[in-house]
């Protein structure tokens, strides 16, 4: 059987951390989220891969090649134009051959229980359903009994909390369907089912299985802490005496923490990084390669790419930093309940920090708001305190 990955989207409602890649490259638990939808595909023996690429998909190719480093063969299909979903499956339809097929979204994090909760439940059109807390940004489906009976992309009222992850089977006589749409503008799959589906039949499939996805850039701490669960622990670099560690740990060879420093799990840590001496890393935490974190800090709860520079006595609590980030002595982001704006709407979150974008420059004794977007390549001057969001390449003195 062969996987088509959806993976061509541009992520716009994650950005700053969609500037430079798609959505399915952004690190959790220091791999790329796509890696883990191969890995659970390849564990249930489904090794043959379609990859349906778009923006910025030179990152992907690089990464993933010919699969073989993940044990499957990946081919892949170029959407040149955001047309949608649906415009995606149809574009990959040639290289199926004619076999039932699975189709999964390349922007979710699963795992291996998911797919096979799939596959052993497979009986003509499948969709793999979810519970979720914001169902308004899905497909919302109606069930009675284990069929889909009614099915709503983003709704604008609320009915019900059961949702399309975007994680199908559909057999081989249904890509034609796909294939017939003529693609004017953006059409999604679950726009063009939602159409057909009093005719079609669609099982639907709770599984016991992880999907999370990640809509906003506070999402991505919580698909962060998930992925940490998948990695091992493991100690490739070097500790020093003094360093207290608890839980499960991964330092990523070329790594040296430094003593005094206290790390409870999980957390992972990349290759190449220079961590303390005295700093405090609590549980949920992933830190990128090459990433340093000067004395007397404190993360907790973090997700933290590659090559970011952290100075010394940095206070940083349910945080997401991005590729690059200089940030000087004293940068306090603390968590906490907030109200943010994005995407048009308004959102009260009950914990979270700051977010900011690739190679933002921070200076001294900076404090950021909670909840606070800043936005890629932008400079913070020494002593200023940030509340809201920044776009791209502002610069606040």
């Amino acid at each position: 059987m062969k996987a088509v990955i959806l993976a061509a989207g541009e992520g716009t409602r994650l950005r700053p951390f969609t500037m430079s890649r798609p959505k399915g490259m952004i690190p959790v638990g220091n791999r790329p989220i796509l890696e883990y939808i191969v890995e659970a595909l390849v564990s249930n023996g489904v090794k043959d891969i379609i990859m349906v690429v778009g923006y910025r998909r030179d990152t992907i190719m690089l990464h993933f090649q010919d699969g073989k480093r993940f044990g499957a063969s990946i081919e892949y299909v170029v959407q040149e134009k955001p047309l949608g979903t649906a415009h995606a499956l149809a574009l990959a339809g040639p290289k199926l051959n004619g076999s039932g097929f699975l189709t999964v979204a390349g922007d979710n994090l699963i795992d291996a229980q998911l797919i096979s909760d799939l596959l052993g439940s497979m009986n003509g059109p499948t969709m793999v359903v979810a519970e979720s807390e914001n169902p308004s940004k899905y497909g919302v489906v109606k069930i009675e009994g284990n069929r889909i009976v009614g099915l709503v992309e983003k709704p604008d009222s609320r009915m019900g909390n059961i949702i399309n992850t975007g994680i199908y089977y559909f057999p081989d006589h249904l890509i034609d369907i796909f294939r017939s749409q003529v693609f004017g503008k953006e059409l999604g799959i679950t726009q063009l089912l939602a159409a057909l589906v009093p005719g079609l039949g669609i099982t639907a499939v709770k599984s016991k299985g992880r999907w999370n996805d990640a809509v906003y850039p506070w999402d991505l701490l919580n698909v962060n802490a998930q992925a940490l669960d998948f990695n091992g622990q493991g100690i490739k670099g070097t500790v020093e005496p003094g360093v207290i560690m608890k839980g499960q740990v991964a330092i990523g060879a070329g790594t040296r923490v430094r003593s005094g420093c206290y790390i409870e799990g999980p957390v992972t840590i990349g290759e190449g990084c220079d961590i303390g001496p005295n700093v405090v890393v609590l549980a949920s935490t992933s830190i990128g390669n090459g990433v340093q974190i000067g004395p007397f800090s404190y993360v907790s709860h973090c997700l933290i790419m590659s090559n970011a520079v952290i100075g010394s006595h940095t206070h940083l609590s349910r945080s997401v930093i991005g590729d690059g980030v200089r940030a000087n002595a004293g940068l306090f982001a603390p968590s906490d309940a907030c109200i943010v704006r994005a995407d048009r709407e308004v959102f009260q979150l009950t914990d979270v920090g700051a977010h900011i974008g690739q190679d933002t420059n921070v200076g001294s004794r900076v404090v950021i708001s909670p909840g606070s977007v800043i936005g890629a390549d932008c400079r913070i001057d020494d002593g200023v305190r940030v509340s809201g969001n920044l776009e791209n390449k502002s610069v606040v003195v």
